[in-house]
């Protein structure tokens, strides 16, 4: 399974903070997103910064392992 977390206005578009999404292998981040925008087109707009596994991540390409842990964010400022 991938977990996905998703944070601030992805959260509030895809009504959900989280969920789990089965693992396929060969599965990439960018297929995940893709996959995502048909359920969520909105949301996966938004989400403009990623992270796997707790690190920024901008390469779509990335390879995705069982159990790894997906989060999609969208910019955001504070002061």
């Amino acid at each position: 399974m991938i977990k996905v977390l998703f944070f601030g206005p992805i959260a509030a578009a895809t009504g959900e903070r989280e969920l789990a999404v089965p693992y396929a292998a060969g599965m990439t981040l960018g297929g995940l997103k893709e996959m995502l925008a048909a359920q969520h087109p909105e949301a996966m707009r938004l989400a403009t910064m990623l992270a796997v596994n707790g690190e920024h991540a901008r390469d779509l390409a990335l390879p995705l392992a069982d159990n790894s842990e997906v989060a999609f964010m969208a910019k955001f400022s504070g002061g």
